[in-house]
């Protein structure tokens, strides 16, 4: 059964290629930012063991699974268990694009008009990903990328031919 990991920048398609991998392949599918923090104002990140007992539920409750996200320390949790991992490695204004265009993702946010007030801070965020050095940034990723042993991909654009994984 399949057991995939996806991990990129913010707006690199992570969840729209999860979504569509789970679709095909009737795996279950976890986007990491919905147990990865805490409703507070500022957002802040729930203590590692809370997250860490969500992701062994969920992989314990699924045979087949697509777990997605940027966070590495969570994506470490699990990529011994994984035998695929795909790397969204696009360009910073490619991801700052798709985040413009994003839809409304009503898990993250209460409302449309929430979202698009945090734009500002995102589009940020994307742009400091080569230069961060923390468990969301290009270093950690392309660090998890070369340690994983299993089947891997590395996506440097969103034209991704979707058939194509279906297929493995």
């Amino acid at each position: 059964m399949k057991k995939i990991i996806i991990f990129g920048n913010s707006g690199s398609g992570k969840s729209t290629l999860a979504k569509h991998m789970a679709s095909e392949s009737q795996l279950a599918h976890l986007d990491l930012d919905t147990l990865a923090w805490q409703v507070t104002q500022p957002p802040t990140r729930k203590p590692l063991s809370e997250s860490k007992q969500a992701i062994q539920l969920f992989c314990k409750e699924n045979e087949g699974w697509v777990i997605e996200g940027c966070y590495v320390d969570l994506l470490r949790l699990v990529a011994g268990q994984a035998n695929e991992a795909v790397f969204m490695n696009l360009s910073v204004s490619k991801c700052q694009q798709n985040a413009r265009q994003r839809p409304w993702e009503p898990h993250k946010y209460k409302t449309k008009a929430e979202q698009d007030d945090n734009l500002p801070m995102l589009l940020n965020w994307i742009a400091a990903y080569t230069e961060r050095r923390d468990e969301f940034s290009y270093q950690a990723h392309a660090e998890l990328y070369a340690q994983f042993s299993g089947a891997k991909r590395e996506i440097t654009h969103n034209q991704v031919e979707y058939k194509s994984f279906s297929k493995r």
